[in-house]
């Protein structure tokens, strides 16, 4: 697990290169390739844990990793990773992962919700099962905190 979060995390850090080669792709002829691997950072924050106020700061990044072919999704994962003084004193609590899949008008059609996690965790991460999806459109990761939305980041699934 730690080799693929560090993977993820070069990719994040090689953005603007992974972007083109995802974009080349999805514009050459035969299947369409839907692997694609994109981050958010996420903003400083508090919430409250048993009326003690927690504080995130700034130097978190939400990562969410597509892979398959087509409208096929052969595997799915997103985590939150924590640079500098972030990842020395982030902790998230109660914390869940949403993947969710809407069409190409943007309307959601499924929705698997992750289950709430109450142990605090530097480093939340959740797989996704293989699956077919019956349109295209958008596959996306939620990273919700305390019930709270703090991070959103999606994938266009295109023929």
């Amino acid at each position: 697990m730690l080799k693929l979060r560090n993977a993820a995390r070069r990719l994040a850090t090689a953005g603007c290169a992974a972007a083109i080669v995802v974009a080349a792709g999805l514009g050459a002829g035969g299947t369409a390739q839907a692997s694609a691997t994109g981050t958010t950072p996420i903003g400083t924050f508090e919430y409250d844990l048993h009326g003690l106020a927690v504080k995130v700061p700034v130097g978190c990044f939400f990562t969410h990793s597509v892979e398959g072919s087509g409208k096929r999704i052969s595997s799915q994962l997103a985590g939150v990773d924590c640079m500098g003084i972030a990842a020395t004193f982030s902790q998230f609590c109660n914390w869940r992962i949403d993947f969710t899949y809407a069409d190409t008008d943007n309307r959601r059609y499924r929705t698997s919700r992750g289950r709430t996690h109450t142990e605090c965790k530097g480093n939340p991460l959740r797989r996704n099962a293989a699956q077919t999806l019956p349109r295209y459109g958008k596959a996306c990761a939620r990273f919700y905190v305390n019930g709270k939305l703090r991070a959103t980041q999606c994938h266009f699934i295109t023929k």
